[in-house]
């Protein structure tokens, strides 16, 4: 099942989630509208609320209170990369300009904060105590794994369990919160809602993993952001990780010297490293684990077309090129 299957699924509930997403960025502050909607117009894979309504429907949801939770996951999601963009001084996002490159780092952060404090205003309106919940505890884990990703930034010393501590604060618990408060709104049971909850943890790790793998042998123009970015900000992620552990001592000199310089001088002969050390490889199978833990997750949600769609989504997510 290839991507746009998976979204012809739920496509009634996609096209919801985008409606809701624009009235609720609307402001009387014109700077907030246009820098909002600067960053969800651009696009992208909108993987977020897919996860969402996709598991709302398997968990056997009736109503439309997934639409909201849907939204309020993309609008935190679109919050945290404004503020990445900010942190890692990025030019490039979905083949366009940042909004920090357009509209400067002061109003992105504001904005930023505007979307986040949006998301709480939702989540309040759906008037669940178990919903705000999951999600507070999700920002402040997503908050803590952004401050440990700028503690390993230039550090070559960083290990692969200091690497999946980020990514499973920074990444996979917005995908596991999404998956969970889909199933607190479709009223599931708690077994189902664990497992959707797993299910969501590991889809956001494999994803990752892909992503930073990507960030060394992808396309620029498919990816739609400046390849390189990873090792240009300094940033060790598992395959540079893997190179370091496994290159020879010159070149590994050399890495260690890259990570802790960042820059672009260095890209080539450190892909060239990372490459010749299986560091892709190695990345690529653990997305592979990963998404196969995803995928067992699954048999604890009861079988229909959407718990499939959610299995496609997991396979998507390590054989994608963007």
């Amino acid at each position: 099942m290839q991507l746009d299957e998976i979204r012809a699924l739920v496509a009634a509930d996609l096209a919801a989630v985008d409606a809701t997403i624009r009235a609720q960025l609307a402001s009387d502050v014109a700077l907030v509208s246009q820098v909002g909607e600067y960053i969800i117009g651009a696009g992208g894979k909108r993987l977020r609320p897919l996860l969402v309504v996709l598991a709302a429907r398997a968990a056997g949801s009736r109503g439309d209170a997934h639409i909201a939770a849907a939204a309020l996951i993309e609008f935190i999601h679109t919050a945290t990369l404004l503020h990445d963009d900010v942190v890692d001084d990025s030019s490039q996002r979905r083949g366009r300009d940042t909004a920090n490159e357009t509209f400067g780092s002061p109003a992105s952060v504001l904005v930023g904060d505007f979307l986040y404090s949006r998301a709480f205003q939702m989540m309040a309106a759906l008037d669940s105590a178990a919903v705000i919940r999951v999600m507070a505890d999700a920002t402040n884990t997503i908050a803590a794994g952004e401050v440990l990703q700028l503690m390993n930034s230039h550090d070559p010393d960083t290990t692969e369990i200091r690497y999946l501590e980020v990514i499973d604060r920074k990444t996979a618990r917005l995908f596991a919160a999404g998956a969970r408060i889909a199933a607190i709104v479709a009223g599931a049971p708690p077994a189902v809602e664990e497992a959707l909850e797993r299910y969501g943890r590991h889809l956001g790790v494999a994803f990752q993993l892909i992503d930073d793998a990507l960030d060394y042998r992808g396309d620029a123009v498919v990816l739609g952001k400046n390849v390189g970015e990873d090792l240009a900000e300094g940033k060790p992620t598992l395959p540079l990780i893997h190179a370091l552990q496994h290159a020879a001592p010159a070149d590994a000199a050399r890495i260690r010297s890259a990570i802790a310089g960042g820059g672009t001088d260095q890209h080539e002969p450190i892909l060239a490293i990372v490459e010749s050390t299986g560091g892709l490889d190695y990345t690529a199978r653990l997305a592979a684990e990963e998404a196969d833990r995803a995928r067992a997750a699954l048999t604890g949600v009861p079988d229909s077309v959407f718990r499939d769609g959610l299995a496609a989504l997991a396979r998507f997510a390590v054989t994608r090129s963007a």
